[in-house]
């Protein structure tokens, strides 16, 4: 039973709270004397026979609201309902969008007719968004960036919606590519920061975001909305009235457009109302205002919340270059770049989701490094399969074709759909013979996929309808040809009849050339262009022959160099003709393109699970060939982070030389570690490593060294970057904290935690309480985490908690003969402990050009300094042994969980673990034995 229609204000979700900003029952309050010209941007400008229909429709429309004598039109009269449209298989041209009013968002397209409307007032806080462009009375206004720049061509268009009240913070999201036929609706629950809404929109790299004009309310903004336009500058913004945010509308699009094999989304989706309120509006805009209408049962929808993937915060994927290179955006020296190596469009787009949200379930990962494994031993199968994968085209980008109702029979649809059926025709016919003889699981399930039968149905179906050679050919005469033959004879009788009328035609104009060439004694030949049709054409000297000794039946002449170009009344009679049959061809050639398309939709649900395997197999072999080229490792996941001599892959690709290894061993028992060590010792390249490292293992690649084990991390967080951010005026400390306070709001014991430097910015003695304070802090969560510090006071927290280690980078002082002094060989290995140098800062120094006199003052006060304040704190044997107590349980504990170790090989590690406890003991008096019981007994307890 359908619900019965209610007011904008106050339709909310079913069953759940009202959206942010419902109660505002008005749109923004237009300020005095501002102007504005075209409403509504158009994301793309239409063709001029296109532009000048829907201009004046537009402006008729608008014209209409603005008259006070004509009454506003209701809702259904502004927005049709599209249920007759979705349900209709027949391919009538759809006129629902005539009435809606379409502009351009370029100031050399406005159309002089449009009406004049005020410009909504930016929110406040956002006075960098001056390029807002206002909407109709009917939805909105929309803010554009002027510098929209991408360097990736973004064409993903998102909708947001928020709850309020005790739903406030559950987000509701829907995004659809244009480029591909697939909706992704997303609700989770996130909290004041946001930081789950502007990861998953950095990740979607929208073009467009639209959201509810309440939520935008000029002095009175949400806080969401004011933090997405400060993340997204160069978006384009989008505000339509909050009642077409509606649920039920949401869950009739997902019924009547979703194919019946995906239709298990509405089991998942049903209850969720705030990600079908985002999809009702973002369907409605996109058919609006993209003017794209989808064929019923055509479309995948998946619903995808946020507990299946890590959480990679924007700001630590540049920190990581995991897409682009901090140094040069143009170069690939990123993880994209290493892991790279795909041969399909959709597997670059795959490879680029998965470095941002890696996988968390163990089960998946753990059977994509089987298929990597398998194709890493069986060379005959990773070449065999990558010579298929490489002659697969953007299926994709052949499916957003098929699925989208064209709403015309121009010539461009009719040269896009014979030429898509072409290329689907080629995608069907490759098969799954490389994959027949594999053994993993996974690969097993993809071959199925490749033998689906509906294949070959679609392929016949296809080759029943269009020919053969039906190709793209260079030359336009050429091109026209193939759209005219594109179908077969014998489909249409009158379609046969029409072809050979045109076929006459042509004829009939070779021969008039022919003749006159014959009359006037001339060197004639027929040519042809899109513009003018067939013409004449002649080659010869200037000096024999000037235009003016030409007969004067040939008109329209013009000359290049010696090559002159005319026609004549009769050959442009003869071209009106020909473009009158052409068409009667296109007409009939588009009716039965629709015609077969609408069978093909029956088995669209094929064509989607071969673009999701071409997609993921693309990317498992890009994998494997990553491997071949370095020496790679498969890793292994338990509940601990340990890496045998790993290095940096990013830094592998760059240098000529293999970086310098180094071992990592993280646990629950030691999980903070604070690394030390002079400037351009390699720290901060040490934590981008483990970061990589991880990031790598959690989405099915092997890792850069000689054993690794990974503890899955559920959020990955950096503060790496000290630069001051201009655009959001913010210092290099008050950029320190802003990170900071994000890592510490949002970190969770299954997170991994890299800290940079922290307190830099400030004097030293801030810098050192505030480091220590949030050293404290994450100390209380059993997150992995490394800190990287110049300040060495925080290496004395070991001796308050046991779990913290202490590590360094180690440096070798050479003796320069020429200059007789000291010079500072750095090793890049990391040792236990803390590091040995001591104002290194000066020893920098020291190397430039700072005059001595000042070099021999900083010594003398960095002396006097360090013994006033500085220190030597030193662990008493008590604290000593309790730490040693600590480990030996950790370790124990550890060994009991993951060990695989046979009998005799656990007896000789249990050896070894007591010899290194014996080693730890400090060599003191022992304590009494119930004193040293009682405090194992806490420990282990803790």
């Amino acid at each position: 039973m359908r619900r019965p229609e209610t007011s904008p204000a106050s339709r909310s979700p079913r069953g759940a709270p009202p959206l942010e900003g419902e109660v505002q029952l008005r749109g923004p309050r237009l300020g005095p004397g501002l102007q504005e010209t075209p409403p509504w941007p158009a994301p793309s400008r239409p063709s001029s026979s296109q532009s000048s229909a829907a201009d004046s429709t537009a402006g008729a429309a608008a014209d209409r609201s603005s008259s006070s004598s004509v009454p506003a039109r209701s809702s259904s009269d502004q927005f049709p309902n599209l249920g007759s449209t979705f349900g209709n298989r027949a391919y009538a041209i759809h006129t629902g969008a005539s009435s809606f009013p379409i502009g351009t968002s370029s100031s050399s397209a406005r159309v002089t007719h449009y009406p004049q409307i005020p410009k909504t007032p930016l929110p406040a806080g956002n006075p960098q968004r001056s390029g807002v462009k206002s909407w109709t009375p009917h939805m909105g206004y929309s803010a554009t960036s002027s510098s929209a720049t991408s360097t990736h061509a973004p064409s993903v268009v998102v909708a947001v919606v928020e709850g309020r009240g005790l739903a406030r913070g559950e987000i509701g999201m829907a995004s659809i590519d244009v480029k591909s036929p697939q909706i992704i609706l997303s609700q989770f629950a996130d909290n004041t920061t946001y930081a789950k809404v502007i990861t998953k929109l950095k990740i979607l790299s929208p073009l467009e975001i639209i959201m509810s004009n309440t939520a935008c309310v000029t002095g009175n903004s949400t806080k969401l909305f004011t933090l997405i336009t400060e993340h997204f500058k160069n978006v384009n913004f989008t505000t339509v009235q909050r009642k077409y945010f509606n649920e039920m509308k949401g869950l009739e699009y997902i019924e009547q457009l979703c194919t019946a094999e995906f239709s298990t989304v509405l089991m998942e989706v049903q209850s969720r109302y705030y990600c079908l309120a985002a999809v009702a509006a973002l369907l409605k805009y996109v058919e609006f205002i993209q003017n794209t209408v989808y064929a019923p049962k055509s479309l995948k929808v998946c619903f995808q919340g946020s507990e299946q993937t890590a959480m990679i915060d924007f700001s630590s994927a540049q920190n990581l270059e995991l897409l682009v290179n901090n140094q040069d955006y143009r170069n690939n020296h990123t993880l994209f770049g290493v892991l790279n190596y795909t041969k399909t469009a959709g597997g670059g787009r795959r490879l680029r989701s998965n470095i941002l949200e890696p996988l968390v379930d163990v089960e998946t990962i753990t059977m994509r490094l089987d298929c990597v494994q398998e194709l890493l031993q069986d060379e005959e199968l990773f070449f065999g399969l990558q010579s298929v994968i490489s002659r697969f085209l953007d299926t994709e980008q052949l499916l957003s074709v098929l699925v989208q109702i064209p709403k015309q029979d121009t010539v461009c649809v009719i040269d896009r759909l014979c030429g898509t059926l072409s290329c689907v025709q080629d995608t069907t016919c490759l098969d799954g013979v490389a994959l027949k003889n594999c053994k993993t699981p996974l690969l097993r399930a993809y071959y199925g996929s490749l033998e689906d039968k509906r294949f070959g149905l679609i392929l016949e179906k296809i080759k029943t309808v269009i020919n053969d050679d039906a190709r793209y050919m260079k030359g336009c005469l050429n091109m026209r040809t193939q759209k005219c033959y594109a179908v077969r004879s014998d489909i249409s009788e009158f379609l046969d009849i029409a072809r050979r009328t045109y076929t006459e035609i042509v004829d009939d104009i070779a021969g008039m050339i022919s003749q006159l060439a014959e009359k006037y004694n001339l060197p004639l030949r027929t040519s042809f262009s899109s513009a003018r049709g067939f013409f004449m054409q002649m080659t010869t000297d200037c000096t024999v022959l000037s235009s003016d000794q030409l007969p004067s039946e040939f008109i329209k002449i013009s000359k290049v160099k010696n090559s002159y170009s005319f026609t004549s009344a009769d050959l442009i009679k003869m071209n009106e003709r020909c473009q009158e049959s052409l068409r009667e061809i296109y007409h009939m050639t588009y009716m039965i393109v629709c015609k077969l398309l609408s069978e093909i939709y029956e088995y669209i649900h094929c064509l989607y699970k071969l673009s999701d395997t071409v997609s993921m197999l693309d990317m498992l072999l890009s994998f494997a060939h990553a491997c071949t080229l370095s020496d790679y490792v498969r890793p292994e996941f338990t509940d601990t982070l340990a890496i045998k001599q790993g290095w940096h892959p990013i830094l592998e690709k760059i240098s000529v030389e293999k970086p310098v290894a180094n071992d990592t061993y993280i646990t629950e028992g030691s999980n903070f570690l604070i690394i030390t060590g002079p400037n351009m010792s390699g720290k901060s390249t040490y934590l981008k490593q483990i970061a990589l490292c991880q990031i790598m293992a959690q989405i099915g690649s092997y890792v850069p060294a000689e054993y690794s084990s990974f503890r899955i991390a559920e959020q990955i967080f950096t503060r790496i970057s000290t630069d001051d951010d201009i655009e959001t005026n913010s210092s290099t400390f008050m950029k320190e904290m802003k990170e900071v306070a994000y890592i510490l709001h949002n970190a969770n014991d299954k997170s991994l935690i890299l800290i940079d430097e922290l307190g830099r910015g400030t004097n030293t003695e801030e810098g050192i309480g505030i480091s220590y304070a949030v050293c404290e802090n994450l100390l209380s969560l059993k997150a992995f985490t490394l800190f990287a510090t110049h300040f060495l006071e925080l290496c004395h927290i070991d001796s308050l908690y046991p779990n913290v280690e202490n590590m360094h980078f180690e440096v070798q002082h050479v003796k320069n003969t020429s200059r007789n002094e000291d010079a500072i060989l750095y090793t890049y290995r990391l040792s236990k402990g803390l590091t040995e140098e001591k104002h290194y800062g000066l020893k920098a120094a020291e190397a430039s050009s700072l005059p001595p006199s000042i070099l021999v003052d900083a010594r003398e006060i960095t002396a006097q300094i360090a013994r006033q304040i500085l220190q030597n704190q030193k662990s008493s044997p008590e604290v000593e042994r309790q730490r040693a107590v600590y480990h030996l349980a950790t370790r124990l504990v550890q060994t009991a969980r993951n060990s695989q170790l046979d009998p005799d090989r656990l007896r000789m590690f249990l050896s070894n673990l007591k010899k290194k406890y014996e080693e730890d003991i400090p060599r003191t008096e022992e304590l009494p034995e119930k004193t040293q019981k009682k405090k194992y007994l806490v420990n282990v307890k803790k």
